[in-house]
């Protein structure tokens, strides 16, 4: 039987952005001959200003579509500990009680899909029953306001990334954009998803395909 392969249930407010990459319809779990969870490396003439030097973590991709977090744009102004208390898992007075790695982590732009939800990209030691979603390479996605409770505890997952939105592809869309040389793609590196250094990340992942950006044509297909 197969099982829907699905963003999970998020927190946060009504989605203030629209799905000009197709929101993706469910995509089945069995089927694993895809991209999931490898990375996508915007090539350096994307079309899309939006996606220009973006590294994605793809969650899931089948026939039915594709989705994925963005996981080197900087949300802005926004902070981890001021997202916590607008979001009353903590009172302003209990910034100062974060752990320092809390207080470190980032909240990406995930993509331009939903950018009003949360999306938690985390390592694997963290599961909530029915909330996380287990993707590969010891990489999971949960989206409920638990595991951000978690993580302002001290007890979440040993590495996580915080993105507001998402990446998601109408059938064949992603397909389309990697034969039109839209995007590289090569497996996932876990210590690069989850790095703070966020500004490097587009150069250090188009090194792990083995690319120097001032050499790289648009010509290329896929890593």
């Amino acid at each position: 039987m197969t099982t829907a392969r699905k963003p999970p249930e998020t927190f946060g407010s009504q989605s203030r952005g629209g799905h000009p990459r197709g929101e993706p319809g469910p995509v089945p779990a069995a089927s694993r001959g895809y991209l999931d969870g490898q990375m996508l490396v915007a090539m350096p003439l994307m079309e899309d200003e939006r996606f220009a030097r973006s590294v994605i973590y793809v969650c899931a991709h089948s026939a039915e579509g594709a989705m994925g977090i963005v996981v080197n744009q900087p949300a802005g102004t926004i902070d981890f500990p001021d997202l916590l208390v607008q979001l009353d898992i903590i009172d302003e007075a209990e910034q100062i009680k974060l752990p320092e790695d809390v207080e470190a982590m980032k909240v990406l732009k995930g993509g331009p899909v939903k950018t009003g939800h949360g999306f938690v990209l985390h390592s694997s030691d963290f599961f909530i029953e029915n909330s996380t979603l287990p993707i590969d390479d010891g990489i999971s996605l949960t989206a409920t306001l638990d595991i951000l409770k978690a993580i302002a505890q001290g007890s979440g997952p040993r590495q996580a990334i915080l993105a507001l939105g998402y990446a998601g592809w109408a059938p064949g869309q992603l397909e389309n954009e990697i034969q039109g040389n839209g995007w590289l793609h090569c497996p996932a590196d876990a210590d690069l998803i989850f790095d703070n250094d966020v500004d490097s990340k587009y150069e250090r992942a188009l090194r792990k395909i083995g690319i120097d950006l001032a050499m790289l044509s648009n010509e290329a297909g896929h890593a």
